[in-house]
């Protein structure tokens, strides 16, 4: 499964509907609306970059559910999933409820906020995203507990959000680059080479051990998936896989949609 990301309002206010439907003809099977946020504190600097012009182009969240609403895509009652993702102040901001009513009428299916606390969630929130059939989406890195990867498994649906890495989005590492590769014992070749694989064969042994706990949710891998060997390696060991700065600097750069998701699959 492959499910593509990008920020509202990105490169140009009025782009959000002409990028969500390229995609959907495309052939993406999920599709995360980043809801530009001034702090985004989970991203990188491409993400960065595209709140910091999607937010200066006027692109607000009143704006963008007034934009959703007229998406060919939810007229077509699209069977692509839509997920809002974004950061807890504007939706607090917005209002919960009202949030919620909003992105239920406009064909939104999940929501990942990566700084709301699973405690939060469970005690102010959980009964009102029910209510608007709103899955909600947590993130686990590879420094989760498995007590807590269970506790997020009982208490969530829609999927699991597994981040390759514990740093931010935009793969700052190589390490994404040496997925897939053979991995070469301590001291083989050079010595960076070999630290670099080295790296690389501590993501997979983590993807294993998610895949070996059997969740019910399903798994998506993201945080530094950017070309096709990153897509089909964690697909190995996930449900999915989630590309988005990867995407971004392909629309910064006036590229289609349509040609980045062809370039993946």
């Amino acid at each position: 499964m492959l499910s593509i990301y990008f920020t509202a309002g990105f490169p140009n206010l009025e782009d959000t509907n002409i990028i969500l439907e390229e995609l959907v003809q495309s052939g993406a099977d999920m599709i995360e609306i980043g809801i530009p946020f001034s702090d985004p504190l989970a991203d990188g600097p491409v993400i960065q970059h595209s709140n910091e012009v999607a937010l200066k182009n006027g692109m607000t969240l009143k704006l963008l559910f007034e934009q959703l609403e007229k998406s060919k895509v939810k007229s077509q009652k699209s069977k692509v999933p839509m997920i809002l993702m974004g950061y807890l102040n504007p939706v607090l901001q917005f209002g919960v409820e009202n949030f919620c009513k909003r992105a239920s009428e406009v064909g939104i299916s999940g929501v990942i906020l990566p700084d709301l606390p699973m405690d939060e969630y469970l005690s102010d929130y959980k009964p009102i995203f029910q209510k608007y059939n709103l899955s909600t989406i947590f993130l686990i890195t590879p420094h989760t507990s498995e007590k807590r990867i269970r506790m997020i498994d009982d208490n969530s649906d829609g999927f699991i959000y597994m981040v390759s890495s514990s740093s931010t989005t935009g793969c700052p590492s190589p390490r994404c680059s040496d997925w897939g590769k053979p991995t070469l014992p301590d001291g083989a070749n050079t010595r960076h080479g070999a630290r670099r694989q080295g790296k690389g064969a501590e993501t997979l042994k983590y993807f294993s051990r998610i895949k070996n706990m059997n969740l019910k949710n399903p798994l998506m891998i993201g945080f530094g998936i950017s070309d096709r060997q990153s897509f089909s390696t964690a697909c190995q060991y996930a449900h999915g896989a989630i590309i988005g700065s990867a995407f971004i600097k392909h629309l910064e750069n006036g590229g289609e949609a349509g040609k980045f998701v062809s370039q993946i699959r």
